[in-house]
């Protein structure tokens, strides 16, 4: 697991795909939150604007996971 330092409050989930280099683009970021092939904290999520705080963990189905920290 990655851990990936965020110096605000909380990032969007598909700012964070981006941000920590999950996905290339946020074309892609969007179609793979969309299909449900992203989990936040184990459950799957299907929001792009979720917001993820420290101590969350967000996960690529078949891919990396991260942790986020401040």
């Amino acid at each position: 697991m990655t851990e990936i330092k965020i110096n605000t409050e909380f990032i969007k989930l598909d700012a964070l795909l981006k941000f920590a280099s999950l996905v290339n683009s946020g074309g892609q970021a969007k179609i793979i939150i969309q299909n449900g092939n992203v989990l936040v904290n184990g459950s799957v999520c299907t929001m792009r604007g979720k917001k993820i705080r420290p101590g969350d963990v967000v996960s690529v189905v078949g891919g990396n996971e991260v942790k986020v920290v401040c």
